[in-house]
């Protein structure tokens, strides 16, 4: 077949002119061009914004959920929400090869988690065999295209693969924690109880150093033992995310009456913008890796309060995200055994 565009543009079928991400509808006729790779598809992770969203809808009926996700795939040709506008990574095995891609360091046969966006990956559901809505994960039977430009990394050996697709899943949010936390900084992380939450505050620790605070929030205290008893973070506080001024409160008292050096955001809730904003110092830094940030919300709501801070928005691609993420599960048996009881 001929080649395709790199970013795979020539999948686009409306509107015309986009990426696979922005379109309402790609092809997902599962005929590879020469730059693309076939994959035999065993799972789906979530993104967890996105699954929250459909599993509210569905009443937490897994048939609902099911039916959800397949109307969603058979009309936008990928797992794409129409409401979050996100996705979520998929696990699986290598069917086809491109002849262009042939110098690729995997092979047909070879097990991968795609670390691109489903909302970007031509996809079709045969079956959906199981539902894991405590770990926003589904088994299906299915393929997925990958385009040249689409980034994986190959399954490594010396852990689950079940264990790797939740860490991998979120890849992106503590390898860019490793990049912008410097040490002495004063880290406030809000969602810390779930998985990215929780690899944030393992990395955030490494590098505040022994003069750095590091403090976890959750909408209960389910993870509070969790994060201070493996020294995960040195505070940990219960507020409600949606909640500015309760957040605010609570955190400054966390960190001696300092506003923060650094905000992470990984709520997978919408309207918790500003409990991110508020509590951070002007010339301070805000990192929304959650899919549920609006950016109008956290723009419009700096500037009526006067905050003059950094803000990032969560890329799920960060330089040797994977690696950094999988050695996280490798030199912390405590973190590796909290994803193995709570994501396998």
């Amino acid at each position: 077949m001929a080649k395709g565009n790199k970013y795979g543009a020539h999948r686009v079928i409306e509107p015309q002119g986009l990426l696979p991400q922005a379109a309402k509808k790609i092809d997902n006729t599962m005929e590879i061009y020469d730059n693309e790779i076939l994959v035999d598809v065993s799972a789906l992770n979530i993104d967890s914004a996105s699954f929250h969203q459909l599993w509210e809808a569905a009443g937490h009926d897994e048939e609902k959920l099911k039916q959800s996700i397949l109307d969603i795939v058979a009309e936008r040709g990928k797992m794409q929400n129409p409401v979050t506008g996100s996705g979520g990574m998929l696990m699986g095995t290598i069917a086809q090869i491109g002849k262009d891609l042939k110098d690729r360091d995997v092979k047909v046969g070879d097990r991968i988690a795609t670390l691109v966006s489903l909302s970007t990956t031509p996809l079709q559901i045969k079956k959906i065999l199981k539902v894991y809505p405590q770990i926003d994960r589904v088994e299906i039977e299915g393929q997925a295209i990958l385009f040249e430009s689409g980034i994986y990394a190959k399954l490594p050996e010396d852990m689950s693969e079940n264990l790797a697709l939740a860490a991998l899943d979120v890849a992106g949010a503590p390898a860019q924690t490793a990049n912008i936390v410097k040490p002495n900084d004063s880290v406030l992380i809000l969602g810390a109880g779930g998985k990215s939450g929780m690899l944030i505050a393992y990395e955030a620790m490494k590098r505040v150093g022994p003069c750095g605070n590091v403090v976890g929030m959750s909408h209960n205290d389910r993870p509070k033992d969790t994060l201070l008893n493996n020294h995960f973070v040195h505070q940990f506080f219960v507020a409600d995310a949606k909640n500015p001024v309760e957040v605010l409160d609570k955190a400054l008292a966390c960190n001696n009456g300092k506003e923060y050096d650094v905000a992470i955001n990984v709520v997978n809730i919408d309207g918790t913008e500003m409990s991110s904003i508020l509590p951070v110092r002007d010339g301070g830094l805000v990192y929304f890796f959650s899919m549920a940030t609006s950016f109008t919300r956290a723009a419009l709501g700096a500037e009526g309060v006067g905050k003059d801070v950094t803000m990032i928005m969560g890329n799920g691609y960060t330089k040797n995200h994977a690696e950094i993420t999988l050695s996280e599960l490798r030199e912390c048996p405590a973190l590796k055994e909290y994803f193995e009881k709570h994501y396998l």
